[in-house]
């Protein structure tokens, strides 16, 4: 399915495991859609305290690393038109999709009531042979999958958020990055640079002065085939029919 339409919706979620995951995979859909009047709400699980190899800086850096990556995920977050950020703080490299993990995104689910949800792809281990997917992506992707479907629109799962007043919440699209059999291309040719600028925030993990070549290399591999130069790919679960307005 070749698919290029246009959808905004009025709220989204991007649902991630450490800063600069978001800015990676989705940094271009989601400044295209805080242009357009989305309100977008940031969910990152760990604060990438394990982001390091210094020797130097062992013992008590992680406290400090951990206050750096969420000062940058912050400073990327602004630059994407994204302006309300979560930050869970679970331990980095250690992230598993329990029913805890579950619970807490399920409960974010009902408070913003997002109608998109993003994040990234449960299933994928290897991409190409240089890289082996990180095992927190994956924690992430299914915890957060979970709580899309069933457990946010579930009236009965996770009784006791009911009991607090979380009413369920039904999110019409899930978005999933890092498929090989995407069915929807987002066009972000006109937020390509936005999505390297946010990127570029993140200058304790990414070496700024290259990042610019790998986005627009990676944008244009997405796009290949299509009538536009850049695009973020995702399979996109459809649970309702109605489009956002346009």
């Amino acid at each position: 399915m070749n698919n290029s339409t246009e959808y905004i919706p009025k709220r989204a979620m991007s649902i991630h495991a450490h800063p600069d995951d978001q800015e990676f995979s989705i940094g271009g859909t989601l400044a295209k859609w805080a242009k357009a009047g989305c309100e977008i709400v940031s969910v990152t699980i760990t604060s990438g305290d394990s982001g390091s190899n210094d020797p130097t800086k062992d013992g008590g850096y992680k406290a400090e690393l951990a206050r750096l990556r969420e000062e940058e995920q912050l400073a990327a977050n602004k630059v994407l038109g994204v302006k309300e950020a979560v930050f869970l703080r679970y331990p980095d490299g250690e992230l598993e999709p329990t029913i805890a993990l579950r619970k807490e995104l399920t409960r974010l689910i009902r408070q913003y009531k997002p109608d998109a949800v993003l994040t990234g792809n449960p299933e994928a281990w290897f991409y190409g042979n240089e890289y082996v997917n990180h095992p927190d992506h994956r924690a992430a992707a299914q915890a957060a999958c979970e709580a899309v479907f069933p457990s946010a629109g579930t009236r009965l799962i996770f009784a006791d958020l009911l009991e607090a007043g979380y009413e369920p919440h039904n999110v019409k699209k899930l978005y999933i990055h890092g498929t090989e059999k995407p069915d929807i291309w987002v066009d972000i040719s006109a937020t390509i640079a936005v999505k390297v600028e946010a990127l570029q925030k993140h200058a304790s993990q990414v070496p700024v002065n290259e990042v610019d070549k790998w986005m627009r290399d990676w944008a244009k591999e997405d796009a290949k085939n299509k009538d536009f130069e850049y695009a973020e790919s995702y399979r996109v679960m459809k649970f309702s029919e109605e489009e956002a307005e346009q």
